[in-house]
């Protein structure tokens, strides 16, 4: 539980809503900003401004997914303007105050460092990276279905890189009936790959393992599908990149080429907000939780 604690809510998109309703939920109060469109009701919350006096008050700022830009810029779904955050917000807070975010630029990291508040990089805990493969790789998955004229069983597919996204990924697909081929740079992973009776190929042999594949998932975020690549590669294979921006993709060669390659990240907040908020909730109350009663174990919350 989260009684008595405070937390300020800047901006952010659907998986927010679910994090709000999560927390309050949970005893929180809330102070949310950059919600002026959503015209929803929580318990024990209120629509402000972003004045130091709100964030003085504050056990935590949550930011979105997407964080804050290095110039202070925080997008919103929810209302008609971005959120500009200075550095004078964080030196209000509390030291030892909590900050939120699924990424952090260096900016926030060093204003986070600056007023000695606890910065929280979300999509770097394994309980929630791993969680939120599951609707990232659904997502492109139902991309996949969408783009091609051809069944996933049976398909020629690639997936680049074996995280957390190309793990779930790769044993979906090949739940589906697809053959699967996974890339991956090191040796442990590509084990890892052959093990669970997929085909491993080094990242050093990428032009061999697209070669005639029909579809190609990218879960790296460096320019790995370049233009000499993407030369082997069948015309009509559909890339779906789902690294995080700009992709590991030459789009405008694949454009030139005529090939279809889309880059989709963030696709757990498009494809399934309520389970992506859902994860995020669960990691950041045990975390507000752990700090109030002197420390659960991290399974405590599973329980």
């Amino acid at each position: 539980m989260l009684t008595g604690k405070h937390l300020v809510f800047v901006g952010g998109d659907a998986r927010q809503l679910e994090v709000i309703a999560q927390v309050v939920d949970n005893d929180a109060s809330a102070t949310l900003v950059g919600f002026s469109d959503i015209h929803r009701d929580y318990t024990d919350t209120v629509y402000g401004d972003l004045t130091e006096e709100v964030l003085a008050k504050a056990d935590a700022l949550v930011l979105p997914i997407a964080g804050m830009e290095n110039d202070g810029r925080v997008d919103t779904k929810f209302a008609a303007e971005p959120i500009m955050l200075t550095e004078s917000h964080f030196a209000a807070m509390r030291p030892g105050a909590f900050v939120f975010t699924g990424i952090a630029r260096s900016v926030l990291t060093e204003w986070c460092n600056s007023h000695s508040l606890q910065l929280v990089k979300l999509m770097e805990l394994d309980e929630v990276a791993i969680l939120n493969s599951i609707p990232t790789a659904e997502g492109a998955i139902a991309i996949a279905m969408e783009e091609t004229d051809i069944t996933l069983h049976g398909a020629n597919t690639v997936v680049l890189g074996f995280g957390r996204c190309g793990q779930t990924l790769a044993h979906k697909l090949r739940a589906m009936g697809a053959n699967v081929r996974v890339c991956a740079r090191y040796a442990s992973d590509l084990a890892r790959v052959d093990e669970l009776s997929l085909v491993p190929v080094p990242l050093k042999q990428i032009e061999e393992a697209v070669r005639d594949a029909d579809i190609v998932f990218n879960t790296i975020p460096a320019l790995v599908l370049n233009a000499g690549v993407l030369r082997e590669m069948a015309r009509d294979c559909v890339i779906i990149d789902i690294a995080s921006k700009p992709g590991g993709t030459d789009f405008r060669y694949a454009e030139r080429r005529g090939m279809r390659a889309l880059l989709a990240p963030s696709l757990p907040g498009l494809v399934a907000p309520k389970t992506a908020g859902r994860i995020i909730a669960r990691s950041l109350s045990r975390i507000l939780a752990e700090e109030s009663d002197g420390g659960h174990k991290e399974e405590d919350i599973w329980s």
